[in-house]
């Protein structure tokens, strides 16, 4: 399936900035070497190619348990208009990501879940974290449904 939700026109602010910079980075370093949480939701660590600079970029991310091989992620931005920039990323790389969790580092094709399988994903995580479901109100975007599955090394 391919990349395809676009760009909101509202919604809530984008976190960025210094501090998010730092923060992330913390969490980034914390979650490789112990896994983690952020916000009391399990955590991984996202690694893409950039789109653009072809740069390995390392974000964390909640994930959400999809089955023994896969994890679903949610481009949620929390509630931006905008989709985040590891978004593009994905899209453009589908098949050159890689994960941390659990102490692993794994690699991972990525796939936007549309349709009922989107459905499906998204009950599960709002079922699980509410904070989700006031983001899908705070913005007339559709938030991406990620499931990452493992692939051979």
């Amino acid at each position: 399936m391919t990349f395809d939700t676009r760009n909101g026109t509202r919604g809530a602010r984008q976190p960025g900035g210094r501090l998010m910079k730092w923060i992330n980075t913390w969490n980034t370093r914390r979650i490789r070497r112990k896994g983690g949480r952020i916000m009391g939701m399990d955590a991984l660590v996202l690694t893409t190619i950039g789109r653009k600079s072809g740069t390995e970029r390392s974000t964390p991310v909640a994930w959400f348990p999809d089955s023994d091989h896969s994890w679903l992620i949610v481009a949620s931005a929390n509630g931006a208009a905008h989709n985040p920039a590891w978004y593009y990323n994905l899209a453009a790389h589908p098949d050159r990501a890689r994960i941390d969790v659990g102490g692993r580092t794994i690699p991972v094709s990525a796939e936007q879940l549309h349709g009922q399988a989107r459905d499906r994903a998204w009950r599960q995580i709002t079922a699980a974290k509410k904070q989700f479901a006031k983001y899908e109100k705070q913005t007339d975007r559709d938030i991406p449904v990620i499931r990452l599955t493992a692939r051979p090394s």
